[in-house]
């Protein structure tokens, strides 16, 4: 199937802007190893726009920290969460951000409350559409690469069956990548501009 957008979504009111007072952000939203890094990094190479993971946020304290126990994993990721959110807020106008993180792990609200806490005015969502034995395929394949502390081979069917059930946050336009295909970045970064009504405004 090839790449779809959809328009329709819960209508949230976002920040107030003008042609010269904006706060962007897409989020690149889906289950673990869907490719939303990969996406990401396409993205902010072709753009030159910041990304920021929660992955790259909780890292470095899973480098330092012995002995991260799956409860403790969750604890740090809500506090990157925290994080990722306040960067933005502490941004200056005029700024535009790549989002990248499995944003289904919080609820709806929460989000909300940041991106209003955050002063964003435009938000796009990049939903990253895998079947779960794709998914836990890749998740398995990385599992020497991932540092302890995050989910080990035990967390596979729970993966899968998280795939079964994910969907978009769906608060704004929603461009789905199907993992299944190739796909080309070009077409999503002309979408995220159509979207916000802005020209082309690579840096």
């Amino acid at each position: 199937m090839p790449d779809t957008y959809d328009s329709g979504h819960e209508p949230f009111a976002l920040n107030s802007s003008s042609q010269n007072h904006y706060k962007r952000v897409v989020l690149v939203n889906g289950v673990p190893a869907s490719g939303k890094s990969r996406i990401t990094e396409q993205l902010s190479n072709l753009t030159g726009w910041l990304q920021l993971s929660l992955d790259g946020i909780k890292n470095p304290f899973l480098q330092r920290i012995p002995n991260v126990t799956r409860e403790f994993n969750r604890v740090l990721g809500l506090a990157s969460y925290q994080t990722m959110w306040s960067i933005v807020e502490g941004a200056p106008v005029q700024s535009t951000f790549i989002l990248d993180a499995w944003f289904g792990f919080q609820p709806k609200e929460v989000l909300q409350q940041y991106l209003f806490s955050s002063g964003v005015t435009h938000l796009v969502e990049v939903w990253c559409e895998i079947p779960g034995e794709l998914a836990a395929a890749r998740y398995e394949s990385r599992l020497s690469q991932r540092l302890p502390g995050h989910p080990g081979e035990e967390y596979i069917p729970e993966l899968i069956a998280l795939a079964s059930r994910a969907v978009p946050m769906q608060i704004s336009p929603v461009y789905k990548v199907d993992q299944t295909q190739h796909h080309e970045i070009e077409p999503l970064y002309q979408w995220i501009l159509d979207s916000w009504g802005f020209p082309d405004m690579k840096k």
